[in-house]
């Protein structure tokens, strides 16, 4: 398996921002991530696809 798994910690530092704002941003469901017993996790795939489609816009 190459697909990276990420904490909401690690895609926090991997965007430059605060906790919190990676909290946020996922809840409102504007942040591709998924929940794991209750644990935000992302794949790093999607973030980067996410990245580029906002770039776009």
């Amino acid at each position: 398996m190459t697909e990276q798994i990420l904490t909401l910690k690690e895609v926090a530092t991997y965007l430059k921002v605060a906790e919190k704002t990676a909290y946020r941003l996922a809840s409102e469901g504007k942040l591709p991530g998924f929940k794991v017993g209750g644990s935000w996790r992302f794949k790093k795939d999607d973030l980067e696809k996410w990245i580029e489609h906002a770039k776009r816009n």
